[in-house]
């Protein structure tokens, strides 16, 4: 796990998926549940999964290849079992369409603005959470 503190005193804790093969956790998230903050920290964990772990490149509508630099997150709904905190989000970020970056292509790469929604299912005793694109 790693901490980033924020310009506002705020510590987030991520996973680093892409190097260690870990399963991301939302342990702050987790144990908010129920509070007033729960969904203040829930946005600011999703958001620090970053494109390492949500499935912004199929979620795509408008461009070819999902930037992970301004995500935004909004939560749409929550239910619980047992063992399992299930959350759909809404993913805020943008996208390009990426050309061949020839001298003479004529392709503008400019940003465009995507959305797509993921499911989300938090283990209540690890942490550990599943992302995956919404469907319908």
């Amino acid at each position: 796990m790693s901490d980033r503190v924020q310009p506002d005193g705020l510590h987030l804790s991520f996973a680093i998926v892409a190097h260690t093969g870990a399963m991301p956790r939302l342990n702050r998230s987790l144990q908010a549940f129920g509070t007033a903050g729960f969904e203040t920290i829930l946005k600011e964990e999703i958001v620090a999964l970053g494109p390492q772990v949500l499935p912004l490149q199929q979620g795509l509508t408008s461009g070819s290849v999902g930037l992970g630099d301004r995500l935004g997150a909004m939560i749409l709904r929550t239910s619980e079992t047992p063992r399992i905190l299930h959350v759909r989000a809404g993913i805020f970020y943008t996208s390009i369409i990426a050309g061949c970056a020839c001298a003479d292509d004529p392709t503008f790469v400019g940003e465009n603005t995507e959305y797509c929604e993921v499911d989300l299912e938090i283990d209540r005793e690890t942490g550990e959470v599943r992302v995956s694109l919404a469907e319908g």
